[in-house]
This record gives C-alpha cells, sequence and structure tokens, in this order.
C-alpha cells in the first residue's frame, strides 16, 4: 500500500536493524527516558521475530529503501482480555503530517479487529502531542491508570479504544 510515496507494509527480517536505528532516533528527538520506554526493550533489535507470532503484526514504512517508521498491533502483555495493543508507532520527520498516521492506524486497528480483539490500548507521553491529537481523532480515550504491564513504566499516559 502506498501513500505520499511512502510504501506501507510488512516488516521483514532484512529491516531489523533500520526500524530499530530509525525508532531510537525519533525517541531521542522527542528526548524521551532511555529507561522505562520502548528505547530499552530487548525486542526493538528483533521485532521481526517479535511480531511473527499468533495475532499480531508489524507494519513499515518505507520510501527509497530506506525506513521512516512503523507500527505493530499485538496482544496486551499481561493481560488477561481480547485487547491488544498499539505498539512501537514512530515515524521520522519526514513521515509526518502528510496523513500516514491515520493510514496506519487505521491498518493496525482493523488488523486487530480481523485478529479477534475487542479493544486496543496504547501508552504515550505528554510531550508527543502530535500523537495524541491522532489517538483521539481516532476515537481513543483517557485512562487514569495503565492496563496490563509493558514494561514502560515513564509512559504516564494510557488510551483505550473499542474495535
Amino acid at each position: 500500500m502506498t501513500h505520499n510515496g511512502f510504501t506501507i507494509r510488512e516488516i521483514q527480517p532484512k529491516d531489523n536493524t533500520k526500524i530499530a536505528k530509525a525508532i531510537r532516533e525519533v525517541l531521542i528527538e522527542f528526548g524521551v527516558p532511555k529507561v522505562g520506554t520502548a528505547y530499552a526493550d530487548k525486542i526493538l533489535d528483533t521485532l521481526f521475530e517479535a511480531y511473527n507470532t499468533k495475532n499480531a503484526i508489524y507494519y513499515i514504512i518505507e520510501k527509497n529503501n530506506e525506513i521512516y517508521g512503523g507500527a505493530g498491533i499485538k496482544k496486551l502483555d499481561n493481560f488477561d482480555g481480547a485487547i491488544c495493543e498499539l505498539q512501537k508507532m514512530y515515524f521520522k520527520t519526514e513521515a509526518r503530517g502528510i496523513g500516514l498516521g491515520s493510514k496506519m492506524m487505521h491498518i493496525c486497528l482493523e488488523k486487530g479487529k480481523q485478529f479477534g480483539f475487542k479493544q486496543c490500548y496504547l501508552e504515550t507521553l505528554p510531550y508527543m502531542k502530535g500523537a495524541r491529537k491522532l489517538y483521539r481523532k481516532t476515537g481513543f480515550k483517557d485512562l487514569d491508570a495503565p492496563m496490563g504491564d509493558t514494561g514502560h513504566y515513564s509512559c504516564n499516559l494510557w488510551m483505550l479504544k473499542n474495535l
């Protein structure tokens, strides 16, 4: 699927290094703490393997063989119920503000529904203002406390959406 010259496709093993680098670049740009966030996730360098499981998928945004970001859907860790989590949705500057976020959210949430999930959860940070605006526009509502246990204790904003 293409949008504004960018391609959205499923992750492949060869993408692991490039997507990890892209995500870390975005996290550094926003001054995200390196502990208690996606930055420290052990799986960040092996996203293909992490999402190569039942009812999970990760998508890459690519242009001219360069990776500009991605997002994934997976069952919410340490939670009993039909809730998935929108995970590791980060875009480099060039991929922001051109509708890719909305497109990616739609693709991920539809996939979550196909997998049989009833709700989608996410965690974010106060200074990720553009992302929070997109989440609200898509129908996510603020929660008072986290769900499950993602290990992202530095992420202090939690949201949920019915699928």
